[in-house]
């Protein structure tokens, strides 16, 4: 039974990490904000993303098996370079103010554990200790330690636990769908659209697909263990955004308290009212998606940046191989921790970066659709029906979500 689970978690990769990473600090902002602002309003959200996220996320998977590249290698054979840039142009931005915000957000974490030692102290640690992960570590090392920090996701199923909740309410809020079309539910529904089905995540998932060296040669074979790696990432992370919104949404709503400006707030307030062991696991859970979130965000930026101009490139490389790949990497952790000295609220920066990904991410997915449905590119392992289906709806519902927030703010 052990040797058959670990074999189970070993044929497990790029799918489970990133559905992992997909709940980092700026998602755990984003639910909980949610969950404070709007209680258990937003639930039914989790169950409605997941076939949405698995769709977009199976299809730029399938791109790189098939064609043994990434995304946008891809685009930048077969489209117009001016995609390559306006891509580049909505991505690395908010990739980057996402690190900044995770890294300040695991500092915070990190200092209500430790108050006498200062949080900026503890963003520097831990981007010191990434850094050192990622240019020290070969791509098979770095995909078993960011696999077992996928671990820490377990914590936020503990939670909820830990407080009497009013079942038959939460099941009300988790299967019929609560709209109110007000300026903070379009927001926020926007910002966790955005934060689940992130641009980034299309194009790190297509370049670990790339770079995963498969024990079996069939393609055929690859692609159904990839249906199975990419569905469980996306129902993990699914099932994780359920919880941190109905822990936040039980505790922190209910008790008045609707405005959170910062990480920290978000895992404090629960400690009066939860107790301590809650406020700890939610803390410690900060931090540990955060380690597993910010390699894939600094590496899906170089990745972006080397793919479009032809640069050598791969976790699987060695530093003295690709140079720039890792400076790129190095540049944006330091950029990220020199933007959270300007002392700005990471939950700000982090629901903006959401909404930003909700906004930019319905251009990419129909370049992803024109990809998938090209059969001079995918041949015959183009969409079906059904791929075809989930991914107009999520096209659709995210333009609607982003022209209803636009309208909202204007």
């Amino acid at each position: 039974m052990k040797k058959s689970i670990k074999q189970f978690f070993k044929k497990l990769g790029p799918g489970l990490i990133t559905g992992a990473s997909d709940d980092d600090p700026s998602g755990i902002a984003t639910y909980s904000q949610a969950g404070a602002k709007l209680g258990l309003a937003t639930l039914w959200t989790a169950w409605i993303t997941f076939p949405l996220m698995f769709s977009i996320q199976e299809m730029s998977a399938r791109i790189a098996i098939v064609t043994s590249k990434g995304l946008i290698s891809n685009i930048k054979e077969h489209y117009h370079s001016s995609i390559v840039y306006f891509t580049l142009c909505c991505c690395i931005p908010a990739i980057i103010l996402n690190i900044a915000a995770d890294l300040a957000a695991m500092g915070a974490a990190t200092h209500l554990i430790i108050p006498s030692v200062s949080s900026i102290f503890f963003s520097f640690f831990y981007s010191c200790i990434i850094l050192l992960m990622l240019v020290f570590c070969n791509y098979k090392s770095i995909s078993k330690i960011l696999k077992y920090f996928c671990l820490v996701l377990f914590l936020y199923f503990i939670v909820p636990f830990l407080v009497k909740q009013n079942w038959q309410e939460v099941v009300s809020y988790t299967f019929v769908p609560t709209v109110q079309l007000n300026k903070d539910y379009i927001s926020l529904l926007v910002a966790i659209l955005g934060t689940t089905i992130s641009p980034y995540l299309f194009f790190w998932q297509a370049t670990m697909e790339s770079e995963e060296k498969y024990q079996v040669k069939s393609k055929k074979l690859i692609l159904k263990q990839m249906y199975l790696d990419v569905g469980l990432g996306m129902f993990i992370s699914n099932l994780v955004m359920y919880f941190i919104i109905l822990t936040t949404g039980t505790i922190l709503f209910k008790n008045g308290i609707t405005h959170i400006d910062t990480v920290e707030q978000a895992a404090k307030a629960l400690e009066p009212l939860a107790g301590k062991l809650c406020y700890l696991l939610f803390s410690i859970g900060i931090v540990g998606t955060g380690l597993l979130a910010i390699p894939v965000f600094s590496s899906c930026i170089s990745y972006l940046i080397t793919s479009s101009f032809n640069y050598k490139e791969g976790l699987n490389k060695k530093f003295h191989q690709a140079k720039l790949f890792y400076f790129i990497i190095s540049i944006s952790i330091l950029v990220g921790l020199l933007i959270d000295l300007l002392k700005i609220s990471p939950i700000r920066v982090l629901i903006f970066t959401a909404t930003f990904y909700g906004i930019s991410a319905p251009p990419i997915i129909f370049i992803i659709m024109l990809i998938c449905n090209n059969k001079n590119i995918m041949g015959k392992y183009i969409n079906g029906r059904w791929a075809n289906l989930f991914g107009s709806i999520t096209f659709i519902l995210m333009l609607l979500a982003s022209m209803l927030l636009l309208y909202f703010q204007f």
